[in-house]
Protein backbone atom coordinates (compact mmCIF):
# COMPACT_ATOMS: atom_id res chain seq x y z
CA UNK A 1 0.00 0.00 0.00
CA UNK A 2 1.25 3.55 -0.71
CA UNK A 3 2.41 5.49 2.29
CA UNK A 4 0.08 8.26 3.42
CA UNK A 5 1.25 11.80 3.93
CA UNK A 6 2.27 12.83 7.41
CA UNK A 7 -0.06 15.16 9.35
CA UNK A 8 2.43 18.00 8.95
CA UNK A 9 2.83 17.62 5.18
CA UNK A 10 0.36 20.35 4.19
CA UNK A 11 1.67 22.67 6.90
CA UNK A 12 5.21 22.34 5.55
CA UNK A 13 4.00 22.68 1.98
CA UNK A 14 2.17 25.92 2.81
CA UNK A 15 5.27 27.22 4.58
CA UNK A 16 7.37 26.53 1.48
CA UNK A 17 4.85 28.34 -0.71
CA UNK A 18 4.90 31.34 1.61
CA UNK A 19 8.69 31.57 1.43
CA UNK A 20 8.69 31.07 -2.34
CA UNK A 21 6.06 33.80 -2.73
CA UNK A 22 8.19 36.16 -0.66
CA UNK A 23 11.28 35.46 -2.76
CA UNK A 24 9.44 35.67 -6.09
CA UNK A 25 7.81 38.94 -5.02
CA UNK A 26 11.11 40.49 -3.92
CA UNK A 27 13.56 39.05 -6.45
CA UNK A 28 11.32 38.05 -9.34
CA UNK A 29 10.55 34.52 -10.47
CA UNK A 30 13.42 34.22 -13.00
CA UNK A 31 16.05 35.42 -10.50
CA UNK A 32 15.04 33.01 -7.72
CA UNK A 33 16.58 29.54 -7.49
CA UNK A 34 15.43 26.40 -5.72
CA UNK A 35 18.59 26.64 -3.61
CA UNK A 36 17.42 30.03 -2.33
CA UNK A 37 13.94 28.68 -1.59
CA UNK A 38 15.39 25.73 0.31
CA UNK A 39 17.69 28.01 2.29
CA UNK A 40 14.83 30.39 3.15
CA UNK A 41 12.78 27.43 4.37
CA UNK A 42 15.63 25.93 6.38
CA UNK A 43 15.40 22.75 4.34
CA UNK A 44 17.80 20.70 2.30
CA UNK A 45 17.28 20.85 -1.44
CA UNK A 46 16.41 17.14 -1.42
CA UNK A 47 13.66 17.77 1.13
CA UNK A 48 12.32 20.66 -0.93
CA UNK A 49 12.04 18.40 -3.97
CA UNK A 50 9.95 16.02 -1.86
CA UNK A 51 7.25 18.72 -1.90
CA UNK A 52 7.77 20.38 -5.29
CA UNK A 53 9.43 18.84 -8.31
CA UNK A 54 10.85 22.13 -9.59
CA UNK A 55 10.60 25.91 -9.40
CA UNK A 56 7.90 25.98 -12.04
CA UNK A 57 5.60 23.82 -9.91
CA UNK A 58 5.97 26.41 -7.16
CA UNK A 59 4.84 29.14 -9.55
CA UNK A 60 1.85 27.10 -10.70
CA UNK A 61 0.78 26.37 -7.13
CA UNK A 62 1.16 30.01 -6.09
CA UNK A 63 -0.70 31.58 -9.00
CA UNK A 64 -3.46 28.99 -9.23
CA UNK A 65 -3.85 28.89 -5.47
CA UNK A 66 -4.17 32.66 -5.15
CA UNK A 67 -6.66 33.10 -7.98
CA UNK A 68 -8.68 30.15 -6.66
CA UNK A 69 -8.95 31.82 -3.25
CA UNK A 70 -10.23 34.99 -4.93
CA UNK A 71 -12.69 32.97 -7.01
CA UNK A 72 -13.98 31.35 -3.83
CA UNK A 73 -14.73 34.82 -2.44
CA UNK A 74 -16.86 35.77 -5.45
CA UNK A 75 -18.59 32.38 -5.49
CA UNK A 76 -20.25 33.42 -2.24
CA UNK A 77 -22.00 36.30 -4.02
CA UNK A 78 -25.59 35.59 -5.01
CA UNK A 79 -26.30 34.83 -8.66
CA UNK A 80 -30.02 35.48 -8.15
CA UNK A 81 -31.71 38.56 -9.54
CA UNK A 82 -30.89 41.34 -7.09
CA UNK A 83 -32.35 44.75 -6.48
CA UNK A 84 -29.88 47.61 -6.96
CA UNK A 85 -29.69 48.03 -3.18
CA UNK A 86 -28.95 44.32 -2.65
CA UNK A 87 -26.32 44.33 -5.38
CA UNK A 88 -24.68 47.42 -3.91
CA UNK A 89 -24.53 45.77 -0.49
CA UNK A 90 -22.96 42.64 -1.96
CA UNK A 91 -20.44 44.58 -4.03
CA UNK A 92 -19.42 46.71 -1.04
CA UNK A 93 -18.78 43.55 1.00
CA UNK A 94 -16.92 41.90 -1.87
CA UNK A 95 -14.60 44.88 -2.40
CA UNK A 96 -13.79 44.84 1.32
CA UNK A 97 -13.02 41.11 1.22
CA UNK A 98 -10.74 41.52 -1.79
CA UNK A 99 -8.82 44.39 -0.21
CA UNK A 100 -8.36 42.29 2.93
CA UNK A 101 -7.12 39.32 0.88
CA UNK A 102 -4.75 41.48 -1.15
CA UNK A 103 -3.21 42.92 2.01
CA UNK A 104 -3.09 39.58 3.82
CA UNK A 105 -1.47 37.79 0.87
CA UNK A 106 0.62 40.60 -0.63
CA UNK A 107 3.43 38.34 -1.81
CA UNK A 108 1.16 35.77 -3.46
CA UNK A 109 -0.90 38.53 -5.06
CA UNK A 110 2.22 40.19 -6.44
CA UNK A 111 3.32 36.88 -7.96
CA UNK A 112 -0.13 36.45 -9.51
CA UNK A 113 -0.03 39.98 -10.90
CA UNK A 114 3.54 40.05 -12.20
CA UNK A 115 4.66 36.46 -12.85
CA UNK A 116 1.66 34.85 -14.54
CA UNK A 117 3.41 35.60 -17.84
CA UNK A 118 5.97 32.90 -17.03
CA UNK A 119 3.33 30.15 -16.97
CA UNK A 120 3.08 27.69 -19.83
CA UNK A 121 0.05 28.33 -22.09
CA UNK A 122 -2.29 25.68 -20.57
CA UNK A 123 -1.54 26.81 -17.00
CA UNK A 124 -1.70 30.48 -17.93
CA UNK A 125 -5.05 30.04 -19.66
CA UNK A 126 -6.48 28.22 -16.63
CA UNK A 127 -5.39 31.01 -14.28
CA UNK A 128 -6.56 33.77 -16.63
CA UNK A 129 -9.87 31.95 -17.10
CA UNK A 130 -10.46 32.11 -13.36
CA UNK A 131 -9.55 35.79 -13.41
CA UNK A 132 -12.15 36.34 -16.14
CA UNK A 133 -14.75 34.57 -14.00
CA UNK A 134 -13.92 36.93 -11.13
CA UNK A 135 -14.28 40.00 -13.33
CA UNK A 136 -17.58 38.67 -14.69
CA UNK A 137 -18.95 38.22 -11.16
CA UNK A 138 -18.06 41.79 -10.24
CA UNK A 139 -19.48 43.09 -13.53
CA UNK A 140 -22.79 41.30 -12.86
CA UNK A 141 -23.11 43.20 -9.59
CA UNK A 142 -22.20 46.49 -11.27
CA UNK A 143 -24.87 45.83 -13.89
CA UNK A 144 -27.42 44.98 -11.20
CA UNK A 145 -26.74 48.30 -9.49
CA UNK A 146 -26.94 50.23 -12.77
CA UNK A 147 -28.79 48.15 -15.41
CA UNK A 148 -28.29 50.96 -17.92
CA UNK A 149 -24.54 50.25 -17.79
CA UNK A 150 -25.15 46.75 -19.13
CA UNK A 151 -26.99 48.11 -22.15
CA UNK A 152 -24.22 50.66 -22.66
CA UNK A 153 -21.62 47.85 -22.41
CA UNK A 154 -19.91 49.71 -19.58
CA UNK A 155 -20.28 47.27 -16.67
CA UNK A 156 -17.10 45.36 -17.52
CA UNK A 157 -14.91 48.41 -18.30
CA UNK A 158 -15.97 49.99 -15.00
CA UNK A 159 -15.18 46.73 -13.22
CA UNK A 160 -11.70 46.81 -14.75
CA UNK A 161 -11.29 50.37 -13.43
CA UNK A 162 -12.13 49.05 -9.96
CA UNK A 163 -9.49 46.33 -10.23
CA UNK A 164 -7.03 48.92 -11.50
CA UNK A 165 -7.62 50.75 -8.24
CA UNK A 166 -7.16 47.78 -5.89
CA UNK A 167 -4.81 45.40 -7.72
CA UNK A 168 -1.73 47.52 -7.02
CA UNK A 169 -2.21 48.14 -3.31
CA UNK A 170 0.89 46.03 -2.66
CA UNK A 171 3.06 48.70 -4.30
CA UNK A 172 2.42 51.22 -1.55
CA UNK A 173 0.40 49.72 1.32
CA UNK A 174 2.61 47.98 3.86
CA UNK A 175 1.46 45.77 6.75
CA UNK A 176 1.75 47.69 10.00
CA UNK A 177 1.67 51.04 8.20
CA UNK A 178 -0.30 54.13 9.14
CA UNK A 179 -3.48 52.81 7.50
CA UNK A 180 -4.94 49.36 8.03
CA UNK A 181 -6.93 47.45 5.45
CA UNK A 182 -9.89 47.61 7.84
CA UNK A 183 -9.85 51.39 7.43
CA UNK A 184 -8.99 51.43 3.73
CA UNK A 185 -11.41 48.79 2.42
CA UNK A 186 -14.68 50.65 3.12
CA UNK A 187 -13.18 53.84 1.69
CA UNK A 188 -12.34 52.04 -1.55
CA UNK A 189 -15.86 50.58 -1.71
CA UNK A 190 -17.50 53.93 -0.95
CA UNK A 191 -15.33 55.70 -3.52
CA UNK A 192 -16.22 53.27 -6.29
CA UNK A 193 -19.91 52.95 -5.44
CA UNK A 194 -20.29 56.69 -4.98
CA UNK A 195 -18.73 57.30 -8.37
CA UNK A 196 -20.85 54.55 -9.91
CA UNK A 197 -24.00 56.23 -8.70
CA UNK A 198 -22.93 59.63 -10.00
CA UNK A 199 -21.74 58.38 -13.38
CA UNK A 200 -23.50 59.87 -16.40
CA UNK A 201 -23.56 57.85 -19.59
CA UNK A 202 -21.42 59.26 -22.42
CA UNK A 203 -23.41 61.37 -24.90
CA UNK A 204 -24.33 59.84 -28.22
CA UNK A 205 -25.04 56.30 -27.00
CA UNK A 206 -27.81 54.68 -29.03
CA UNK A 207 -29.93 53.46 -26.10
CA UNK A 208 -33.70 53.29 -25.64
CA UNK A 209 -35.19 56.52 -24.28
CA UNK A 210 -36.45 54.73 -21.17
CA UNK A 211 -32.98 53.50 -20.32
CA UNK A 212 -31.49 56.98 -20.73
CA UNK A 213 -34.27 58.51 -18.62
CA UNK A 214 -33.68 55.98 -15.85
CA UNK A 215 -29.94 56.66 -15.98
CA UNK A 216 -30.54 60.40 -15.68
CA UNK A 217 -32.88 59.89 -12.75
CA UNK A 218 -30.32 57.70 -10.99
CA UNK A 219 -27.53 60.25 -11.43
CA UNK A 220 -29.74 63.14 -10.33
CA UNK A 221 -30.79 61.25 -7.21
CA UNK A 222 -27.21 60.47 -6.31
CA UNK A 223 -25.94 63.99 -6.84
CA UNK A 224 -28.75 65.87 -5.12
CA UNK A 225 -29.59 63.64 -2.17
CA UNK A 226 -29.02 65.64 1.03
CA UNK A 227 -26.81 64.34 3.80
CA UNK A 228 -28.36 63.18 7.12
CA UNK A 229 -27.93 66.65 8.66
CA UNK A 230 -29.95 68.21 5.86
CA UNK A 231 -27.07 70.23 4.45
CA UNK A 232 -26.58 70.32 0.70
CA UNK A 233 -24.13 67.78 -0.73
Amino acid sequence: MPRGRSPGYEVQRDAILAQAAHLFARRGYPATSMNQVAQACGLSKATLYHYFEDKYSLLVSLTDGQVSRLLLLVSQASRDRLTPAQAQQQLHALICRFVAEYVHAQDAHRVLTEDVKFLQPPDRERVLGKERDIVAAFARLVGSIRPDLNQALLAKPLTMLLFGMINWLFTWMKPGGSMSHDALAPMVADLFLGGLGALALPPGLDLPAGVLAQAGKHVKTRLTKPNPKGDSA
